[in-house]
């Protein structure tokens, strides 16, 4: 309708401005009468442009670009204007129907935007589609056509990488005596979330359902490559019947605003990660993200009190989310890393004060407390990692013991006790890590 009443208004201004109503009259013209009307011509363009009669320019894709290569979250954002306001803005992909809907929003809106999940849809070309309604009842609609091309963790590990067994294994996690009637042995964790790529950072739910972790392909890749392989980040797996299914990737930011997520934990709907992106306090800082409808949404940085004064580092958080343990190399403690804990009080995180139980000239970090707070398992070096664990005994954190050793660290335990940890592969030959997997110690 749109076109048709520019149509319609050019023949008739061209009508009144030259003053024709026949093709025998502009037979007649003289080509100096031409010549005046050609500035008038010129007016007549830049008015239709400026009247915007085209549906395009009434609704307007901003992002995606056009025949842009995507994967992860996409931005869905467009600026649309109509003459009495737009009431609904619905988005889809390939078709223009219920079973293909993205997303709707509704009320007053110019210029939204709205997350599409590209794992959604598979790999290749898909055309998205927006369209508005007016509160006069028009509709207008505008697509754009993109390229998905999300790459899974068996396509991203490189071809020639090798998958490490405990028959192969030069160094194999050892369970300390101490500990040998509380677990079983160490095995590699069962079900599909170890590969021949590097697996860490190990978090898993009190009920023993949820797990999540850190993957990239090539652990000995540089870091820019994890930063554009479109597979480097974090992972979830849910056990079902008994088995874990098949890790899928949590983006946390849009596949444009580049990142590296990881160190991450979750209580209830909100989960904390670390993250190198734009926005930052430091070159690394703690994010929250909330679960909606199965989704990490609503990004956003942890407040500045706890990121740059105190200065947390991997950490893990209380049931009732009002103390952190956190290690850090911020002053005052006694090795490269340390391990510390703040209390929110009245809303306000307090200075942090160290567990000096734990605390030595070597690192120490990467710390987990049980969900009743009287265990704190933890990694130390220097060296070969090793895990041990301290107990909560008459107010006061008591000596640590050793777990395990040889390449074990980033503990992580369900309510039932069992020790899930991340073992790394060494070559003593080359002095390099292979690959890393998870490994767990059954409670007995």
């Amino acid at each position: 309708m749109a076109r048709i009443q520019c149509r319609a208004f050019l023949i008739v201004f061209f009508r009144l401005t030259v003053g024709i109503r026949t093709v025998e009259e502009a037979a007649a013209m003289s080509m100096n009468r031409i010549t005046r009307t050609i500035p008038i011509l010129v007016l007549l363009v830049i008015v239709l442009s400026l009247l915007s009669c085209s549906e395009q320019d009434a609704l307007k894709w901003l992002s995606p670009s056009s025949d842009a290569d995507v994967f992860g979250i996409v931005r869905l954002e467009v600026d649309v204007s109509m003459g009495e306001g737009v009431e609904r803005l619905r988005f889809y992909v390939d078709a223009v129907d219920d079973a293909h809907k993205i997303g709707e929003l509704s009320g007053d809106v110019s210029r939204v935007e709205l997350p599409w999940f590209t794992d959604d849809v598979p790999n290749g070309v898909h055309e998205l589609h927006a369209v508005a309604s007016g509160f006069d009842g028009g509709t207008l609609q505008a697509s754009v056509r993109v390229n998905v091309g999300n790459v899974s963790r068996a396509e991203a590990i490189p071809s020639d990488a090798v998958k490490m067994t405990p028959q192969t294994d030069p160094h194999p996690p050892q369970l300390h005596p101490a500990f040998a009637d509380i677990f079983d042995p160490p095995v590699p964790m069962p079900g599909p979330i170890n590969t021949a790529g590097a697996e860490a950072s190990p978090f898993i739910t009190p009920d023993g359902t949820e797990f999540y972790f850190w993957f990239t392909p090539d652990a000995n890749a540089p870091l820019q490559n994890q930063l554009t392989d479109r597979s480097t980040g974090i992972y979830y797996s849910r056990k079902v019947d008994g088995e874990w299914t098949e890790p899928v990737r949590i983006y946390l930011t849009y596949y444009d605003e580049p990142s590296l997520d990881g160190a991450h934990t979750v209580r209830g709907d909100t989960m904390w990660f670390a993250s190198v992106r734009a926005g930052n306090f430091r070159e690394m800082d703690m994010w929250n993200a909330t679960l909606l409808d199965g989704r990490w949404l609503n990004w956003s940085i942890v407040d500045e009190r706890l990121n740059l004064e105190i200065g947390i580092g991997e950490l893990h958080v209380s049931l009732d989310g009002n103390r952190i343990t956190f290690d850090s190399s911020r002053e005052g403690g006694l090795g490269e890393k340390d391990i510390w804990m703040t209390e929110r009080v009245g809303g306000v995180w307090q200075d942090p004060l160290p567990i000096a139980a734990v605390n030595t000239e070597n690192t120490e970090g990467w710390p987990y407390v049980t969900e009743n707070e009287l265990e704190l398992w933890y990694t130390t070096g220097p060296g070969a990692p090793e895990i041990h664990r301290s107990l909560y005994v008459n107010g006061e954190w008591q000596p640590p013991e050793t777990v395990l050793t040889l390449f074990a660290g980033e503990p992580t335990l369900d309510n039932a006790g069992n020790l899930y940890f991340a073992h790394h592969f060494w070559d003593p030959v080359e002095d390099r890590m292979i690959e890393a997997d998870f490994y767990v110690c059954y409670r007995k």
